[in-house]
Protein backbone atom coordinates (compact mmCIF):
# COMPACT_ATOMS: atom_id res chain seq x y z
CA UNK A 1 0.00 0.00 0.00
CA UNK A 2 2.88 2.45 0.59
CA UNK A 3 4.89 1.67 -2.61
CA UNK A 4 1.05 2.58 -4.46
CA UNK A 5 0.41 5.61 -2.11
CA UNK A 6 4.64 6.89 -3.14
CA UNK A 7 3.56 6.17 -6.94
CA UNK A 8 0.64 8.18 -6.42
CA UNK A 9 2.28 11.30 -5.12
CA UNK A 10 4.87 11.22 -7.48
CA UNK A 11 2.62 11.14 -9.95
CA UNK A 12 0.83 14.14 -9.03
CA UNK A 13 4.54 15.56 -7.62
CA UNK A 14 6.53 15.51 -10.46
CA UNK A 15 4.45 17.33 -13.29
CA UNK A 16 4.38 20.40 -11.07
CA UNK A 17 7.47 20.13 -10.38
CA UNK A 18 8.06 20.18 -13.86
CA UNK A 19 6.06 23.29 -14.41
CA UNK A 20 7.62 25.25 -11.78
CA UNK A 21 11.44 24.34 -13.21
CA UNK A 22 10.12 25.31 -16.47
CA UNK A 23 8.76 28.53 -14.96
CA UNK A 24 11.94 29.39 -13.28
CA UNK A 25 14.78 28.61 -15.71
CA UNK A 26 12.79 29.83 -18.88
CA UNK A 27 14.83 32.33 -20.53
CA UNK A 28 12.58 35.43 -20.42
CA UNK A 29 15.22 37.19 -22.90
CA UNK A 30 14.71 34.59 -25.70
CA UNK A 31 10.45 34.45 -24.69
CA UNK A 32 10.09 38.22 -24.33
CA UNK A 33 11.82 39.17 -28.24
CA UNK A 34 9.93 35.77 -29.00
CA UNK A 35 5.95 36.99 -28.25
CA UNK A 36 6.82 41.05 -28.84
CA UNK A 37 4.32 42.80 -30.97
CA UNK A 38 5.54 42.66 -34.34
CA UNK A 39 7.38 45.88 -35.21
CA UNK A 40 5.72 47.93 -38.83
CA UNK A 41 9.56 47.47 -40.43
CA UNK A 42 12.54 45.74 -40.37
CA UNK A 43 14.57 48.97 -38.99
CA UNK A 44 12.80 48.67 -35.97
CA UNK A 45 13.10 44.86 -35.38
CA UNK A 46 16.93 45.91 -35.59
CA UNK A 47 16.65 48.15 -33.55
CA UNK A 48 14.55 46.28 -30.80
CA UNK A 49 17.02 43.90 -31.30
CA UNK A 50 20.13 45.72 -29.89
CA UNK A 51 18.03 45.23 -27.09
CA UNK A 52 17.91 42.26 -26.56
CA UNK A 53 21.68 42.49 -26.20
CA UNK A 54 22.85 42.03 -29.85
CA UNK A 55 26.22 44.01 -30.42
CA UNK A 56 25.51 44.77 -33.99
CA UNK A 57 23.18 43.15 -36.74
CA UNK A 58 23.21 43.68 -40.64
CA UNK A 59 20.49 42.92 -42.93
CA UNK A 60 20.39 42.50 -46.31
CA UNK A 61 16.70 41.93 -47.99
CA UNK A 62 16.81 40.98 -52.03
CA UNK A 63 12.77 40.97 -52.75
CA UNK A 64 11.74 40.55 -56.74
CA UNK A 65 10.95 43.25 -58.64
CA UNK A 66 12.14 45.22 -55.81
CA UNK A 67 15.99 47.00 -54.48
CA UNK A 68 17.96 45.81 -52.47
CA UNK A 69 17.19 46.82 -48.86
CA UNK A 70 20.16 47.53 -46.35
CA UNK A 71 19.42 47.65 -42.63
CA UNK A 72 21.89 47.60 -39.69
CA UNK A 73 22.19 48.61 -36.13
CA UNK A 74 24.46 48.41 -33.07
CA UNK A 75 27.96 48.42 -33.43
CA UNK A 76 30.46 47.52 -35.79
CA UNK A 77 33.14 48.41 -33.26
CA UNK A 78 31.91 48.34 -30.00
CA UNK A 79 34.74 49.85 -28.04
CA UNK A 80 35.10 53.04 -30.60
CA UNK A 81 31.56 53.23 -30.96
CA UNK A 82 31.52 52.97 -34.40
CA UNK A 83 28.02 52.54 -35.56
CA UNK A 84 27.42 48.95 -37.70
CA UNK A 85 27.93 49.44 -41.46
CA UNK A 86 25.39 47.27 -43.82
CA UNK A 87 28.24 47.24 -46.01
CA UNK A 88 30.65 46.27 -43.71
CA UNK A 89 32.59 42.48 -44.14
CA UNK A 90 32.05 39.98 -42.07
CA UNK A 91 33.64 36.38 -41.21
CA UNK A 92 30.90 33.88 -42.92
CA UNK A 93 32.00 31.15 -41.50
CA UNK A 94 30.26 28.16 -42.54
CA UNK A 95 28.53 30.09 -45.41
CA UNK A 96 31.91 29.11 -46.83
CA UNK A 97 30.71 25.78 -48.18
CA UNK A 98 28.07 26.39 -50.20
CA UNK A 99 31.16 28.36 -52.22
CA UNK A 100 33.15 24.58 -52.19
CA UNK A 101 30.04 22.27 -52.57
CA UNK A 102 29.44 24.54 -56.11
CA UNK A 103 33.33 24.66 -57.12
CA UNK A 104 32.86 20.59 -56.54
CA UNK A 105 29.91 20.43 -58.77
CA UNK A 106 31.44 22.17 -61.45
CA UNK A 107 34.53 20.18 -61.46
CA UNK A 108 32.52 16.66 -61.18
CA UNK A 109 30.62 18.00 -64.31
CA UNK A 110 33.91 18.89 -66.43
CA UNK A 111 34.89 15.14 -65.25
CA UNK A 112 37.81 16.43 -62.70
CA UNK A 113 35.86 14.86 -59.82
CA UNK A 114 33.78 11.64 -59.20
CA UNK A 115 31.29 11.78 -56.76
CA UNK A 116 31.80 7.86 -56.39
CA UNK A 117 35.91 8.55 -55.64
CA UNK A 118 36.94 7.11 -52.17
CA UNK A 119 38.48 9.10 -49.86
CA UNK A 120 41.73 7.08 -49.80
CA UNK A 121 42.13 7.38 -53.70
CA UNK A 122 42.15 11.21 -53.72
CA UNK A 123 44.28 11.13 -50.37
CA UNK A 124 46.24 8.14 -50.05
CA UNK A 125 48.22 9.09 -47.15
CA UNK A 126 45.02 9.09 -45.20
CA UNK A 127 43.81 5.65 -45.98
CA UNK A 128 45.27 4.05 -43.23
CA UNK A 129 44.49 7.39 -40.48
CA UNK A 130 40.99 7.72 -41.41
CA UNK A 131 39.01 4.83 -40.59
CA UNK A 132 37.06 3.32 -43.46
CA UNK A 133 38.65 5.84 -45.91
CA UNK A 134 38.70 3.06 -48.30
CA UNK A 135 34.78 3.17 -48.43
CA UNK A 136 34.29 6.81 -47.69
CA UNK A 137 33.06 8.97 -51.05
CA UNK A 138 33.60 12.52 -52.10
CA UNK A 139 29.79 12.59 -52.11
CA UNK A 140 29.43 11.11 -48.76
CA UNK A 141 31.55 13.88 -47.88
CA UNK A 142 30.03 16.44 -49.52
CA UNK A 143 26.51 15.64 -47.76
CA UNK A 144 28.36 14.91 -44.03
CA UNK A 145 27.45 11.77 -44.28
CA UNK A 146 31.16 10.05 -43.75
CA UNK A 147 30.97 9.22 -40.06
CA UNK A 148 34.39 11.33 -39.67
CA UNK A 149 34.64 13.22 -36.55
CA UNK A 150 34.15 16.81 -36.67
CA UNK A 151 37.30 18.53 -35.56
CA UNK A 152 35.39 21.28 -34.09
CA UNK A 153 33.94 18.69 -31.34
CA UNK A 154 37.86 17.76 -30.56
CA UNK A 155 37.81 19.38 -26.68
CA UNK A 156 41.39 20.23 -28.03
CA UNK A 157 40.21 22.78 -30.65
CA UNK A 158 42.04 25.82 -30.14
CA UNK A 159 39.12 28.32 -30.86
CA UNK A 160 40.92 31.67 -28.98
CA UNK A 161 43.74 31.00 -30.60
CA UNK A 162 42.93 29.18 -34.26
CA UNK A 163 45.33 26.26 -35.91
CA UNK A 164 47.74 28.38 -38.57
CA UNK A 165 47.95 25.37 -40.74
CA UNK A 166 45.32 22.42 -41.93
CA UNK A 167 48.11 20.30 -41.35
CA UNK A 168 47.84 20.98 -37.52
CA UNK A 169 43.69 20.38 -37.56
CA UNK A 170 44.00 17.04 -39.18
CA UNK A 171 46.03 16.26 -36.00
CA UNK A 172 42.41 16.12 -34.07
CA UNK A 173 41.11 13.44 -36.51
CA UNK A 174 43.38 11.16 -37.57
CA UNK A 175 43.65 7.64 -35.86
CA UNK A 176 40.52 8.35 -34.53
CA UNK A 177 37.83 5.94 -34.22
CA UNK A 178 34.92 7.00 -37.13
CA UNK A 179 31.33 8.23 -35.25
CA UNK A 180 29.63 6.16 -37.50
CA UNK A 181 29.66 3.61 -40.25
CA UNK A 182 30.53 5.50 -44.04
CA UNK A 183 26.62 6.69 -45.22
CA UNK A 184 24.73 5.23 -42.36
CA UNK A 185 23.64 8.79 -41.32
CA UNK A 186 23.99 12.21 -41.53
CA UNK A 187 25.84 14.20 -39.13
CA UNK A 188 27.62 17.53 -39.82
CA UNK A 189 31.45 17.69 -39.91
CA UNK A 190 33.90 20.23 -40.09
CA UNK A 191 36.50 18.11 -41.05
CA UNK A 192 34.38 16.70 -44.81
CA UNK A 193 35.10 19.85 -46.26
CA UNK A 194 38.94 20.52 -44.60
CA UNK A 195 39.39 17.35 -46.97
CA UNK A 196 37.39 18.40 -49.58
CA UNK A 197 39.45 21.99 -49.85
CA UNK A 198 42.74 19.68 -50.16
CA UNK A 199 41.32 17.36 -52.50
CA UNK A 200 40.13 20.40 -54.89
CA UNK A 201 43.68 21.40 -54.17
CA UNK A 202 45.38 18.42 -55.58
CA UNK A 203 42.93 18.01 -58.26
CA UNK A 204 43.19 21.53 -59.77
CA UNK A 205 47.00 21.96 -59.22
CA UNK A 206 45.94 25.32 -57.35
CA UNK A 207 44.56 26.79 -54.47
CA UNK A 208 40.37 25.88 -54.64
CA UNK A 209 40.26 29.69 -53.41
CA UNK A 210 41.62 30.71 -56.77
CA UNK A 211 39.52 28.63 -58.42
CA UNK A 212 36.33 29.94 -56.53
CA UNK A 213 37.63 33.27 -57.57
CA UNK A 214 38.05 32.79 -60.85
CA UNK A 215 34.82 30.83 -61.37
CA UNK A 216 32.35 32.10 -59.53
CA UNK A 217 33.58 35.17 -57.88
CA UNK A 218 34.22 36.81 -61.21
CA UNK A 219 31.17 35.65 -63.22
CA UNK A 220 29.09 37.46 -60.63
CA UNK A 221 31.44 40.36 -59.52
CA UNK A 222 31.32 39.48 -56.29
CA UNK A 223 34.04 41.80 -55.29
CA UNK A 224 34.14 42.37 -51.94
CA UNK A 225 34.17 38.60 -50.86
CA UNK A 226 37.60 36.92 -49.87
CA UNK A 227 38.61 33.47 -49.31
CA UNK A 228 40.79 35.20 -45.88
CA UNK A 229 40.74 37.22 -43.31
CA UNK A 230 44.41 38.02 -44.20
CA UNK A 231 43.33 39.55 -47.12
CA UNK A 232 41.40 42.17 -46.13
CA UNK A 233 41.67 45.77 -44.46
CA UNK A 234 41.23 44.96 -40.64
CA UNK A 235 39.47 48.27 -40.44
CA UNK A 236 36.68 46.94 -42.71
CA UNK A 237 35.44 44.23 -41.03
CA UNK A 238 33.17 43.90 -38.36
CA UNK A 239 34.04 43.80 -35.24
CA UNK A 240 33.12 40.39 -32.86
CA UNK A 241 31.91 39.84 -29.54
CA UNK A 242 31.67 36.79 -27.02
CA UNK A 243 29.01 37.43 -24.27
CA UNK A 244 31.11 37.65 -21.02
CA UNK A 245 34.26 37.99 -22.87
CA UNK A 246 35.07 41.87 -23.19
CA UNK A 247 37.83 41.88 -25.96
CA UNK A 248 36.90 42.25 -29.63
CA UNK A 249 38.08 38.90 -31.28
CA UNK A 250 38.05 39.79 -34.63
CA UNK A 251 41.97 39.12 -34.85
CA UNK A 252 41.20 35.14 -34.88
CA UNK A 253 42.10 33.72 -38.02
CA UNK A 254 39.96 30.23 -39.22
CA UNK A 255 41.92 29.62 -42.21
CA UNK A 256 39.98 26.30 -42.30
CA UNK A 257 38.40 25.11 -45.49
CA UNK A 258 34.57 25.12 -45.19
CA UNK A 259 34.49 28.13 -42.43
CA UNK A 260 37.42 30.95 -43.86
CA UNK A 261 35.35 33.27 -46.11
CA UNK A 262 34.86 37.22 -45.47
CA UNK A 263 32.21 38.77 -47.17
CA UNK A 264 29.14 41.56 -47.28
CA UNK A 265 25.82 41.05 -46.85
CA UNK A 266 25.44 42.11 -50.34
CA UNK A 267 27.86 39.72 -51.80
CA UNK A 268 26.20 36.84 -50.13
CA UNK A 269 22.57 37.64 -51.22
CA UNK A 270 24.27 37.82 -55.08
CA UNK A 271 25.79 34.53 -54.99
CA UNK A 272 22.18 33.14 -52.85
CA UNK A 273 20.38 34.69 -55.74
CA UNK A 274 22.46 33.19 -58.46
CA UNK A 275 22.72 30.25 -56.70
CA UNK A 276 18.65 29.46 -56.56
CA UNK A 277 17.57 31.08 -59.73
CA UNK A 278 20.00 28.95 -61.49
CA UNK A 279 21.89 31.76 -63.14
CA UNK A 280 25.20 30.85 -61.31
CA UNK A 281 25.32 27.06 -62.61
CA UNK A 282 24.13 25.67 -65.97
CA UNK A 283 21.87 23.11 -66.61
CA UNK A 284 23.97 19.94 -65.91
CA UNK A 285 25.84 21.58 -62.93
CA UNK A 286 22.66 23.00 -61.53
CA UNK A 287 21.65 19.24 -61.67
CA UNK A 288 24.72 17.82 -59.85
CA UNK A 289 24.48 20.41 -57.17
CA UNK A 290 21.23 19.26 -56.45
CA UNK A 291 22.01 16.16 -55.75
CA UNK A 292 24.69 16.73 -53.15
CA UNK A 293 24.00 20.06 -51.24
CA UNK A 294 21.79 22.54 -49.69
CA UNK A 295 20.95 26.09 -51.18
CA UNK A 296 20.95 27.87 -48.18
CA UNK A 297 23.50 27.86 -44.79
CA UNK A 298 24.28 29.13 -41.71
CA UNK A 299 27.47 29.86 -39.77
CA UNK A 300 28.85 30.54 -36.96
CA UNK A 301 32.45 30.96 -35.42
CA UNK A 302 33.05 33.42 -31.83
CA UNK A 303 31.69 36.27 -32.40
CA UNK A 304 30.24 35.78 -36.06
CA UNK A 305 26.67 34.68 -36.21
CA UNK A 306 25.31 34.22 -40.02
CA UNK A 307 21.83 33.54 -41.76
CA UNK A 308 21.69 33.13 -45.60
CA UNK A 309 18.30 32.00 -47.37
CA UNK A 310 16.39 31.93 -49.85
CA UNK A 311 12.56 32.31 -49.81
CA UNK A 312 10.90 31.00 -52.44
CA UNK A 313 7.00 31.78 -51.64
CA UNK A 314 8.41 35.63 -51.65
CA UNK A 315 11.58 35.25 -53.95
CA UNK A 316 13.11 36.88 -51.84
CA UNK A 317 16.43 36.46 -50.41
CA UNK A 318 17.33 37.38 -46.74
CA UNK A 319 21.01 37.77 -45.36
CA UNK A 320 21.46 38.49 -41.55
CA UNK A 321 25.15 39.15 -39.45
CA UNK A 322 25.06 39.42 -36.20
CA UNK A 323 28.42 40.13 -34.51
CA UNK A 324 27.50 39.02 -30.77
CA UNK A 325 28.08 35.04 -29.88
CA UNK A 326 27.61 32.99 -26.79
CA UNK A 327 24.74 31.92 -24.67
CA UNK A 328 21.56 32.30 -25.80
CA UNK A 329 22.34 34.58 -28.73
CA UNK A 330 22.19 32.23 -31.33
CA UNK A 331 18.88 30.84 -30.57
CA UNK A 332 17.82 35.12 -30.43
CA UNK A 333 19.49 35.30 -33.78
CA UNK A 334 17.09 33.13 -35.31
CA UNK A 335 14.08 34.72 -33.46
CA UNK A 336 15.05 38.06 -35.17
CA UNK A 337 15.91 36.19 -38.31
CA UNK A 338 12.14 34.66 -38.31
CA UNK A 339 10.78 37.78 -37.19
CA UNK A 340 12.16 39.94 -39.64
CA UNK A 341 10.53 37.44 -42.56
CA UNK A 342 6.92 37.64 -40.75
CA UNK A 343 7.75 41.50 -41.42
CA UNK A 344 8.17 40.90 -45.34
CA UNK A 345 5.16 38.43 -45.51
CA UNK A 346 2.99 40.89 -43.84
CA UNK A 347 4.28 43.60 -46.42
CA UNK A 348 4.22 41.29 -49.30
CA UNK A 349 0.18 39.97 -48.49
CA UNK A 350 -0.96 43.68 -47.76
Amino acid sequence: MKKKHLIRILRIVMPSTALICTLVFVPWMLLRAWLAPLPDSVQEQLNDAIGYGLDGIIVYVDQAEKEPAFYSAGWKNRANQIPADPHALFKIASISKLYIAVATAQLVHDKRLNLDQTLAAYLPEFAERIEHADQITLRMMVQHRSGIPNYTDHPDYPWTNPYKSTQETYQLVLDQPADFQPNEKYSYSNTNYLLIGEILDRTLGYSHHQYIKNEILAPLELNNTYSLLREVEPDKVMSGYYVGYEPDIKGNDFIQPGGSMVATAEDVGIFLRALNDGSLLNEDEQAIYSSIYSYHHTGLLPGYQSIAKYHKDIDTVVIQFVNTSGGDKWTLSEIIYNRILKILKTKENS
